[in-house]
């Protein structure tokens, strides 16, 4: 369940990685409300991580759900490295003891492991389980439909997707309604937003509770009805291909394009850095989606496929639109 795709292992997360503060437990924005009780997270890769760990900065109890022991041990290794980078850089509010942080943390083999908690006492079971695999709607629909399973009929059920339908997943699950997106962005310790997106049975309570649950992170969340993209991947992607279509076309050198765009428009990173922290397969397969759902104004650049077929997929391999040491 591992994702091995986004920067530099998760796909479809569209973030500039440059938010301050956030979920690190180093400030908040939006509206405060009370972390959930126990969280489980299935997919404990880089974002998977993050998300675990920013719940559990907020004092939830979580369950990582990875495929098999080693993988779910990394996990839990995955956080503790987290906050432990956070506490050298002083991002950690104070009375934050990493520690204790992750004591709080677990992680099982299965989702099926996660009916154990549900069935020991009526509050034990996690009162959020967010879906964190790679961006493959069959999986996710999988997924969710094993973890709705698993846990009380009172779960609400989230997916991490940053460009799949979020209604065609609802459509997998007995209880829909309890069911909606939540888009963390890349760091998610340190990023500011989660994006909510609502399929058309997401009920007004679910959407609710997920508004307390980003405040408690101390995140801003944003709400957009379900449609390819959302709003942060579609105009973010959008962006991105224009900018490799100026590199494309000589305009100009990838590092004059993102000083244009970070000085004169105060992007904290510019499109092309940006392109290559997500990874360019990654933003090419986003770009294909949105293609298909959206129209050739998504028709990803020539030059994009290129580097993506020679392996050049930005920070993760060493070499993208810059090279990475």
């Amino acid at each position: 369940m591992t994702q091995q795709n986004t920067p530099p292992d998760e796909p479809g997360v569209e973030s500039s990685g440059a938010a301050e503060p956030g979920a690190d437990g180093s400030g908040a924005a939006g509206a405060r409300g009370a972390a959930p009780r126990a969280v489980a997270v299935v997919g404990g890769g880089r974002m998977g991580a993050g998300i675990a760990q920013s719940f559990a900065v907020a004092g939830s109890r979580v369950v990582i759900v990875e495929s098999g022991a080693d993988a779910a041990a990394a996990a839990v290794a995955r956080v503790a490295g987290g906050l432990r980078r956070a506490a050298e850089r002083g991002r950690l509010a104070a009375g934050v003891v990493p520690d204790e942080v992750v004591a709080r943390v677990r992680a099982v083999a299965s989702v099926a492991e996660l009916s154990a908690d549900a069935g020991s006492s009526a509050d034990a079971g996690p009162e959020l389980v967010v879906e964190a695999v790679p961006e493959d709607a069959g999986l996710k629909a999988r997924v969710l439909a094993a973890a709705e399973r698993a846990v009380g009929p009172d779960a609400v059920l989230a997916t991490n997707t940053s460009s799949l339908s979020v209604t065609e997943l609802a459509a997998a699950l007995g209880r829909p309604d309890r069911f909606l997106g939540m888009h963390f962005f890349n760091p998610v310790p340190a990023s500011e937003l989660v994006e909510l997106v609502t399929a058309p049975e997401t009920a007004p309570a679910t959407l609710a509770a997920a508004r307390g649950w980003a405040g408690a992170l101390g995140k801003t969340a944003v709400v957009v009805r379900d449609s390819p993209g959302f709003a942060s991947s579609r105009l973010g992607v959008a962006l991105g291909l224009e900018a490799i279509r100026m590199v494309e076309e000589g305009v100009a050198a990838p590092a004059d394009i993102d000083t244009a765009m970070e000085l004169g428009y105060r992007h904290p990173m510019g499109p092309l850095r940006l392109t290559d922290l997500v990874g360019l397969d990654v933003r090419l397969a986003i770009a294909e989606h949105l293609r298909r759902t959206l129209g050739e104004r998504f028709a990803p650049p020539e030059l994009l496929r290129a580097k993506v077929a020679r392996g050049e997929l930005g920070r993760k391999t060493g070499q993208g639109f810059y090279a990475w040491p």
